[in-house]
């Protein structure tokens, strides 16, 4: 670790394989919490690079559980966190949208860790018990379209970095490998970054996996397309800024987006949003998000084509649908 480090220190880069291996030794605990914590520190300091991330998802991939979803293309929706907005759980909302209009959807997700709920506290408030059993995941992704996959139950060398990060209280380059590792390793992503830099780093990583994608940034730091004010989307076909209005919808205020003070508070406007109870705020702001994955699945259709099925998946009631039946198969 010393060299590691001192390396780091120096600027200088690490390759995949390297950082692969340095990956495989924590998952040995072949490493301090303090030397952890300055590992972690020095790639914040310095920006980690794309071989090196993609070395951290080697490693974590090999020592983690691989769902197959076979014979389904899946989709997920997911934010790297950290942007620090507290928002209510957009993306989560989204798939059950995207997987009412008739889209197969394997969401990978963890508990909160700047939020007050992450994806999983709002799953498991619904009743659901995370596994990992591959014929339950086929199983509802065969009946409601939605598979809910709790990351820390197949990425195994997370566990192993959980006290450091907690401890550190702030996001570390962990936070970037979130999306990169869903067990099913999906062919279709939709990736929200809380910056540009961030947003650059992932195009490139997703061309060298050849992944169908699409990263989206709110200008105004929102890992997600927030209709707080512009956001820039880049995919494999395209790279714009667009503003709510192009999308048909008017400026949200930051407010609006709230996901409260307490978990159940959370879990109650998730609800609330695949009923289609919510505010007009957190409606729009979910359709705006699945349009876009709808669009990543199907580029050949407008983007206003997409946000018409979504619309209609949440107004005609089959996204709350999905919900009741990934409820009663995954309870």
């Amino acid at each position: 670790m010393k060299a590691i480090l001192t390396a780091l220190v120096n600027q200088e880069k690490l390759t995949r394989e390297e950082t692969k291996a340095l990956l495989l030794n924590i998952v040995q605990q072949s490493y301090s919490d303090a030397q952890l914590a300055a590992l972690m520190m020095a790639w914040q300091m310095r920006s980690i690079t794309i071989d090196e991330l993609l070395g951290l998802r080697d490693g974590i991939l090999e020592t983690g559980t691989f769902i197959d979803t076979k014979p389904y293309d899946v989709l997920d929706i997911v934010g790297t966190g950290g942007d620090g907005k507290n928002t209510f759980n957009i993306s989560t909302c989204a798939c059950f949208v995207v997987a009412g209009a008739g889209y197969k959807v394997v969401k990978h997700g963890n508990y909160a860790a700047s939020s007050v709920s992450g994806a999983s506290n709002v799953i498991e408030a619904q009743g659901v018990r995370f596994a990992t059993d591959r014929d339950q995941a086929l199983r509802s992704l065969e009946h409601c379209n939605l598979s809910y996959l709790h990351a820390p139950l197949f990425a195994k060398a997370m566990k192993f970095v959980a006290p450091t990060r907690k401890a550190l209280q702030i996001p570390t380059v962990f936070n970037l490998l979130g999306p990169l590792v869903n067990p099913a390793r999906p062919k279709y992503q939709v990736l929200g970054v809380a910056n540009l830099e961030q947003m650059r780093l992932y195009q490139h990583i997703y061309q060298k996996l050849g992944v169908h994608y699409a990263i989206v940034n709110s200008l105004d730091g929102y890992d997600e397309i927030s209709l707080t004010g512009e956001f820039k989307m880049c995919s494999n076909t395209l790279e714009k800024i667009f503003s709510p209005a192009e999308m048909g919808f008017r400026t949200v205020a930051p407010e609006a987006l709230s996901g409260g003070t307490t978990k159940e508070r959370a879990a109650a406007i998730f609800e609330q949003v695949l009923k289609n109870e919510s505010t007009p705020e957190q409606k729009h702001v979910v359709l705006a998000n699945a349009s876009i994955a709808i669009h990543v699945l199907k580029p050949e259709l407008t983007i206003a084509d997409c946000l018409a099925q979504a619309t209609e998946s949440l107004e005609s009631g089959r996204a709350y649908e999905t919900l009741k039946k990934f409820k009663e198969i995954n309870a």
